[in-house]
């Protein structure tokens, strides 16, 4: 029992240790190095689901591998960005959380929304009601697989860490990466309300 909280323990240390590069990632990088910091905290984040679920040698050897990976990915923070500090705090986040639609309708906002999520739990807003927005402002761009695994991976590590230092940085790093890849063209919403219409026996194309 206690080689499997150590196991565990271990695995949590490295995956949080791997969404830092993300959280700190400086927007002077090249664009694609996004990616080079995101794969370390998906693949450490898995194995550390897969020692909760089956703890074995076999698999401990990922966190090492994961370990390495972020070491090796450390040119990503040199310079690191800030982390978000609790500059601002307000009697009420919920204004914060209404104005994230907006910053993620523009280009080149990552360190305002981190700094925005880290303002609005730091201020005590509802990290629940935040993963919420952000999942619904994933599913309004055209993600790809990559976005998507960023966003599991961080609500997953926060229902561990909670509202910690930890836990807000997880999710500043996945607000961060999510503002990376906002706007896109917003072309797959189209698409499903098409569908819908389809299915309802909508006439799209019938001429007037």
């Amino acid at each position: 029992m206690f080689k499997l909280f150590l196991h565990n323990s271990l695995a949590g240390v490295v995956t949080y240790t791997a969404a830092l590069r993300v959280a700190r990632f400086h927007t002077n990088n090249d664009f694609g190095d996004w990616n080079s910091a995101h794969h370390p905290f998906t693949f450490a984040n898995a194995v550390h689901q897969a020692l909760r679920r089956v703890p074995t040698v076999e698999l401990l050897r990922g966190v090492f591998d994961a370990a390495m990976s972020v070491y090796l990915n450390r040119f990503l923070n040199v310079p690191p960005a800030r982390l978000p500090e609790p500059k601002e705090i307000r009697e009420n986040p919920e204004k914060l959380l209404q104005q994230l639609p907006d910053l993620l309708n523009r280009q080149q906002q990552v360190n305002q929304t981190g700094q925005l999520v880290a303002n609005y739990l730091y201020s005590g807003g509802s990290a629940e009601r935040l993963m919420a927005k952000l999942g619904k402002l994933m599913l309004r761009e055209n993600r790809d697989f990559h976005v998507i695994q960023e966003m599991e991976a961080a609500f997953r590590q926060y229902s561990f860490l909670g509202q910690t230092s930890a836990g807000i940085h997880i999710l500043v790093a996945a607000s961060r990466y999510l503002a990376a890849h906002s706007p896109t063209m917003r072309s797959q919403g189209q698409t499903y309300q098409i569908a819908e219409r389809l299915h309802q026996g909508a006439r799209l194309f019938e001429e007037s």
